[in-house]
């Protein structure tokens, strides 16, 4: 009786490691959202300039986000 194999894997890790890469997007606009909202309460007055400094910040987070897909097809194939 072979013991040496625990456990068989299939499938792809590629798939594993963008599920955790998407979790620190999330987090960071989360964060951004936040904060944005914060100051905003704060300084009602700077509202709009704050908001677009929200989407910049967004859309620099979830570039991580694309990476992480750009990523998993890199390594799936």
């Amino acid at each position: 009786m072979d013991t040496s194999v625990v456990a068989e894997l299939t499938g792809n890790i590629a798939t594993v490691g963008y599920g955790l890469a998407a979790i620190g997007p999330a987090i960071g606009v989360g964060i951004v959202v936040g904060k944005t909202i914060e100051g905003t309460a704060r300084q009602p007055e700077l509202g709009g300039r704050l908001q677009t400094l929200m989407y910049i910040g967004i859309a620099f987070t979830e570039a991580l986000a694309l990476i992480g897909i750009a990523t998993y097809y890199i390594f799936q194939g």
